[in-house]
């Protein structure tokens, strides 16, 4: 007979149960039955579905009732499935910024239409099936009948703010991709580990966690009976994403946008890289100098500094190819300036007359920031041309390194004309090789809607910490942009989508939402850089870019961001460096000997034996390090 505590505690699960404290969660939603498909003979021959919802809940708001299959054999080795809204329009990655061909329009032309009562879809490579109730969809290899891709037995979810989608996965695939992140198990991910895509300034020594770029793209490497074979999918989505990998299913939950899927048939690894570039454009060509070996440092203080270490270099006989400025060339950290005390540009020119004459090449940093100074030209010419990003009508006010900023709108063509043009008068001005474009996932050290304070300084130029916000602000989270129903794990911690960068209700040109556009800010600023670049004398240009996008590669070179000088760090560098080859940026490399203190001797020496083989070789640390160029220990020197 049961105990009457026994008794107690049931009656009480059973009273929390049925007032919801213990109750199940909710389906995110039901599914979809394709009520209509059709053959279109239009741009070489595609498929055209329609689906409706079969049962629409509210949980993270309602289903869309009605969308739209688009199925394309783009090529003998290219399939792409797109799946959106049928009634509105919605936001995808735009095709000015990574062209590619759009879905045809609806029509209802006879001529060009016709029904498709096959089960399947064949191509060269690609068997694509379907199952019309629920709705689901499979992919098979044409070769050997291998499955892919098949989201049957799983949910499928159509929100405005929430999509849902699962594939099925042998035990025999092996998975690498998704970033960026930092892996601590190597290049090969790990079931059940967190895999978050929404572009974030978090220190690349933080694990597991969302970092500098978004690459929604994957590559499944598998060996049955010892026949290997490869294939990649990309999602091509900006919006934030969770991916759940548990190593027999993969799931993405996506808050926004459409779902774009391109799959690549290999067979091979290197296979899939090709025709993964061919579609999102191939590594942009080098400059030859490019891939010698850089040096930085946050800290240069001065012009005789960057002086000193120059010959160094030239005395310890280590080759020396691109020196660098942080931010302490510039007034006040103000982007297109020289500090006229530390760096006066009579001074400036000389010395780079110098090293250019040895083949030499000096690169220097911008931020995205704007400084809000009406003194200042690059600020007056940018309010002048509208080209910040805005909040309630509004440029968006935000902090960085030089105070109170504004962002510029590499969406809007004012935004792009108005940066080929500060950059050619930087140019005349001092003739940089190259451009380092940092803090743009973006990057902000406040959070939220803010106004410059009128009863304190801001910023504090003898503040201890300069990040730290100094502006009056107050979180923003009364609209569904900034508060959305489905949580990100954003930062790690399911932050606010607008922590520490723009409010994501905020619009940029045309009405676009920071909400669906945040991701892409560093792709169009390198666009629009890549195009100032070639347009001041015809040569390779060369840029630097923290924050990257699908399609990065074809314009900038790209670093793993901050780390520190540990042998932990090294070792992740790797597996990083690795997977921007398949992300299509294989220009890449990490900070040598650590950006963060304080490296060992020891760890110095081993970091630039492999430094001097990633593509992208630069030494580089933080202001607060002890110096750490090759030629401070006798044995690194050796190494060098």
């Amino acid at each position: 007979m049961l105990s009457s505590p026994f008794l107690w505690y049931l009656a009480l699960l059973i009273s929390l149960y049925l007032s919801g404290t213990l109750a199940l969660q909710q389906r995110a939603g039901y599914g979809y039955r394709l009520t209509a498909l059709e053959e279109s003979t239009l741009d070489g021959g595609c498929l055209v579905g329609h689906l409706k919802v079969k049962q629409s809940t509210s949980t993270y708001g309602l289903d869309i009732p009605n969308l739209r299959l688009f199925v394309k054999h783009e090529n003998q080795k290219r399939l792409r499935v797109h799946i959106t809204d049928a009634d509105n329009p919605r936001w995808e990655v735009p095709y000015n910024l990574l062209p590619r061909a759009p879905p045809p329009p609806p029509t209802k032309n006879p001529k060009t239409l016709s029904p498709f009562s096959l089960s399947s879809y064949p191509g060269s490579e690609f068997i694509f099936t379907f199952n019309p109730d629920p709705f689901s969809f499979a992919l098979t290899r044409k070769s050997n009948g291998e499955s892919l891709f098949n989201t049957s037995n799983f949910d499928f979810v159509f929100k405005d703010q929430y999509i849902e989608i699962s594939s099925q996965l042998p035990e025999t695939a092996s998975l690498y991709g998704f970033g960026e992140n930092t892996q601590p198990g190597g290049i090969r991910l790990r079931p059940n580990d967190p895999y978050t895509l929404y572009t974030t300034d978090t220190s690349a020594f933080n694990l597991n966690t969302d970092l500098y770029g978004s690459h929604p793209v994957y590559m499944d490497l598998r060996n049955s009976g010892g026949k290997v074979s490869t294939h990649g999918v990309l999602l091509l989505n900006s919006n934030g994403m969770d991916v759940f990998y548990t190593g027999k299913s993969l799931t993405y939950k996506i808050i926004g946008g459409v779902l774009d899927f391109y799959f690549f048939s290999g067979p091979g690894p290197l296979d899939v890289v090709d025709q993964y570039t061919a579609l999102i454009g191939r590594p942009a060509p080098m400059p030859y100098w490019a891939l010698g070996f850089h040096q930085c440092s946050w800290g240069y203080k001065s012009l005789s500094v960057v002086q000193g270490v120059v010959e160094g270099y030239k005395k310890a006989n280590i080759p020396l190819d691109v020196i660098w400025n942080d931010d302490d060339h510039m007034d006040a950290s103000k982007d297109f300036t020289l500090d006229p005390i530390n760096y006066p540009r009579p001074k400036l020119l000389k010395f780079l007359n110098q090293i250019h004459s040895r083949g030499m090449k000096y690169v220097v940093l911008i931020d995205p920031g704007i400084a809000v100074n009406p003194s200042y030209g690059v600020y007056q010419r940018g309010i002048a041309k509208d080209v910040f990003v805005k909040l309630d009508g509004q440029p968006y006010l935000a902090q960085v390194w030089p105070g109170p900023v504004y962002f510029p709108d590499f969406l809007n063509p004012n935004g792009v004309s108005w940066r080929v043009d500060e950059i050619s008068r930087f140019h005349q001005f001092v003739p940089v090789d190259g451009l380092w474009i940092d803090m743009n996932e973006v990057s902000n050290f406040c959070t939220g809607k803010c106004v410059i304070p009128t009863t304190r300084q801001c910023p504090d130029r003898k503040a201890i910490k300069p990040s730290v916000c100094c502006l009056d602000c107050k979180n923003v989270t009364s609209t569904r942009w900034d508060d959305p129903p489905y949580k990100i794990n954003a930062a790690g911690k399911k932050a606010l989508l607008g922590f520490k960068t723009i409010a994501t209700s905020a619009t940029h040109y045309g009405g676009v939402l920071e909400y669906n556009a945040h991701s892409l800010y560093g792709f169009s600023e390198a666009i629009a850089t890549h195009k100032a670049l070639l347009g001041l004398n015809g040569k390779r240009p060369f840029i630097l870019s923290r924050s990257t996008f699908v399609g990065s590669g074809s314009y900038a070179a790209h670093w793993t961001g901050d780390n520190k000088g540990t042998w932990e760090d090294l070792r992740y560098s790797i597996s990083t460096i690795l997977n921007f080859g398949l992300f299509g940026m294989p220009m890449v490399g990490s900070d040598i000997c650590g950006f963060y203190p304080a490296p060992t001797e020891e760890l110095c020496n081993r970091w630039i034996q492999l430094g001097a083989f990633y593509p992208f070789s630069r030494d580089h640390s933080n202001f607060a390090s002890p110096r750490q160029e090759l030629y401070q220990w006798n044995s690194v020197a050796k190494s060098a």
